[in-house]
């Protein structure tokens, strides 16, 4: 080896000697705030149309009964289909803001709040966490409707720090699923990991008369994906487009709100168990199921 080589070769050591010991150190930080806890499950969410936060329907019934039952979070990790972003972010505001990301709905909905403290330190501990990729902290987001209007029933009291996680959609789907893996650790400090999209999602083809009616490509898609959940064969989830062609783009044509799930199944531990809730539809399109990890 000439000497050149032998000095690039240190250099790469010590760099990853040095990102070691900063995850080490932000461990070690977070353990001066957050207490150990046992293993907290992991959530992926349908949480289908915001109304959902304020409506007493068998939705948000589930979602009340949910907050009560979990283990109780020291913090809330969100991922939300609604906060897209070129490259990884998470939100190290104090004090996120209520974000009403829609329109045509009542005034009633948009005078909802929920002013849950934001959580830096553990936005610069995932940071640290996640050597998968870059990212970086954001302080211009805060919590979208994919993550309020479902915590709006969840925690109330809204008193539980809340985080949020955003998307590159320009990223394959195994990039999710990696950061995802990196996010384990958190579990162990009390954090509750949620994944908020809809495992069918057509707003093209929703039934606004919420009849009833039921599309044959999106319970294939739904019945499909549940099966490979249960199995536990990632490598099929990460490869749906290709298997399941034309439903997948019925059920998907844009795949935002599904890839919150490939995080929630990257986190899945051996001898985690899933429990659904909340598995029918709405409007038709939009597949409601939602599943509990761990």
């Amino acid at each position: 080896m000439q000497r050149r080589d032998i000095i690039k070769a240190g250099g790469i050591i010590a760099a990853a000697h040095i990102t070691g010991m900063t995850t080490l150190s932000a461990l070690a930080n977070m353990g001066s705030s957050l207490k150990s806890s046992s293993r907290m499950p992991v959530l992926f969410i349908g949480h289908g149309s915001p109304m959902n936060a304020i409506e007493d329907n068998s939705f948000s019934q589930t979602w009340r009964k949910m907050g009560k039952s979990l283990p109780r979070p020291q913090a809330i990790l969100s991922i939300s289909a609604h906060w897209i972003t070129k490259g990884t972010k998470v939100t190290g505001n104090a004090q996120p803001r209520t974000i009403h990301d829609f329109g045509g709905f009542p005034k009633k909905l948009f005078d909802q709040q929920y002013p849950a403290p934001g959580a830096p330190e553990l936005a610069n501990l995932t940071k640290d966490l996640i050597t998968y990729s870059h990212v970086q902290t954001d302080d211009s987001w805060g919590l979208d409707h994919g993550t309020w209007s479902v915590l709006l029933p969840m925690y109330p009291a809204a008193d539980i720090p809340v985080y949020q996680m955003s998307i590159d959609y320009d990223q394959p789907l195994q990039y999710h699923y990696e950061i995802g893996k990196q996010l384990n650790k958190l579990r162990d400090k009390g954090v509750l990991i949620i994944g908020s999209g809809n495992l069918v999602h057509n707003l093209g083809m929703v039934d606004w008369g919420n009849t009833g009616k039921k599309f044959d490509w999106a319970t294939e898609f739904d019945t499909k994906f549940t099966e490979w959940m249960n199995k536990g064969d990632h490598a099929s989830i990460l490869k749906y487009q290709q298997i399941l062609g034309t439903t997948a783009r019925m059920a998907h044509p844009t795949n935002d709100h599904l890839l919150p799930l490939f995080y929630i199944l990257g986190l899945k531990q051996p001898g985690d168990e899933l429990k659904y809730f909340n598995d029918k539809f709405d409007y038709g399109s939009i597949s409601m199921r939602s599943v509990v990890i761990g």
